[in-house]
């Protein structure tokens, strides 16, 4: 029975009104000797506290979508395959250690992926799942793709179109963005109206390792979650869909721990992302108590935005938009916003909302609209 699914939500429900009965029947008939009697009674007191509480978290969770399947809550998933040493990206750059020249040359072969529907009532049906074996970062996992009004029209089948990486928070499902923000939903009209550019949306999960945060970072000997999002992840949608392969056409969102990585990746890789919408996102990646990166001083360092900024060879050429209220992002978009030179742009809003995922479905027709700015139609 799945976690998000109807049933086991409908099954919570009936336990409420179950557990209550079955205390007001039997509790006049518990027998035995006092603290026995006492024991029993309190027994059920508590099975019912229980059932009203799985019912509500069950209900936040559908809402949210914070834990996607029992795995995720559980902490039962195993999504690491192995570990590779990552090779530089610039065939023409130096292998990396163990690897020969020729190796690092070689053009990796085409990911032909199988897709089918994500079986999540909340998910729009029109939201395409496959299960990706990450080439180059080892790591396993799903990865959620919508496809723009556009694409399937007779009058672009030979256009490409442009990308946007949608990176949920910690702990968050790869289907939250479409599930619970409604991005495709809200971004649909809007994109036939030509007031938002036709993005192919691609989710892929991010929860890699039980109960710890990746921090969306190659982790030595641990994880691959950097090479995960910004090699595996856009090969496999440049190999299956008509997407534009310019570093200029793509970009990165996320909210929450989401937004840090958004944020940090595209100044990191100006190489693969022109733009990024960070929303309620911080710069130091120990603010997530179950980061990993925030417990190496060298890792927290080396991934903090702003540190990247000012040890760059050079400036990246990377828009960026933060938003956040004071105290949940806003100040420290002000702080990439006074490291940042040109040609990087930082544009800091500041809101007045709580850190929820309603606060942050609100932003998305007004965060894509910016993004249209900086990505425009063609």
């Amino acid at each position: 029975m799945e976690l998000t699914g109807t049933p086991f939500f409908l099954l919570t429900v009936i336990l409420v009104p179950v557990s209550i009965a079955v205390a007001l029947l039997f509790w006049g008939k518990v027998g035995g000797p006092k603290p026995m009697r006492y024991l029993t009674r309190i027994v059920m007191i508590m099975f019912c506290q229980v059932t009203a509480v799985l019912m509500v978290f069950v209900m936040v969770n559908n809402a949210n979508l914070i834990y996607g399947n029992w795995d995720d809550l559980l902490g039962t998933g195993d999504h690491v395959r192995a570990v590779p040493v990552v090779a530089p990206v610039d065939p023409a750059a130096a292998a990396a250690p163990g690897q020969s020249a020729a190796d690092a040359a070689k053009e990796p072969p085409k990911v032909k992926q199988s897709f089918g529907g994500v079986n999540d009532p909340l998910v729009p049906n029109d939201v395409q799942k496959t299960e990706l074996k990450g080439q180059v970062s080892g790591v396993d996992g799903e990865v959620l793709v919508w496809l723009p009004p556009q694409y399937n029209d007779p009058a672009f089948k030979d256009k490409k179109f442009p990308v946007v990486e949608l990176i949920p928070g910690y702990p968050g499902s790869s289907s939250t963005w479409y599930g619970t923000l409604k991005v495709s939903d809200q971004l649909k009209p809007l994109m036939q109206q030509g007031k938002v550019a036709p993005f192919i949306l691609v989710s892929p999960r991010t929860k890699l390792l039980n109960n710890q945060d990746a921090g969306c970072t190659d982790i030595p000997g641990k994880i691959n979650a950097d090479a995960w999002i910004t090699r595996d992840v856009p090969q496999m949608v440049l190999d299956n869909f008509r997407a534009d392969p310019s570093a200029d056409r793509w970009a990165i969102a996320g909210y929450s721990a989401g937004a840090h990585c958004a944020a940090k990746l595209s100044l990191a890789h100006p190489n693969r992302y022109r733009a990024a919408i960070a929303m309620s996102g911080y710069n130091d990646p120990a603010q997530e108590p179950d980061s990993l990166v925030g417990k190496d001083a060298k890792l927290r360092e080396a991934n903090n935005p702003v540190n990247i900024l000012k040890t760059a060879a050079q400036p990246p050429k990377v828009a960026l938009l933060v938003s956040g209220s004071k105290g949940d992002g806003f100040e420290d978009g002000e702080a990439i916003r006074a490291a940042a030179k040109a040609p990087t742009t930082v544009q800091v809003e500041e809101g007045s909302g709580p850190h929820t995922t309603e606060q942050w479905k609100k932003m998305v027709p007004s965060a894509f609209q910016w993004l249209t700015s900086v990505i425009p139609v063609q």
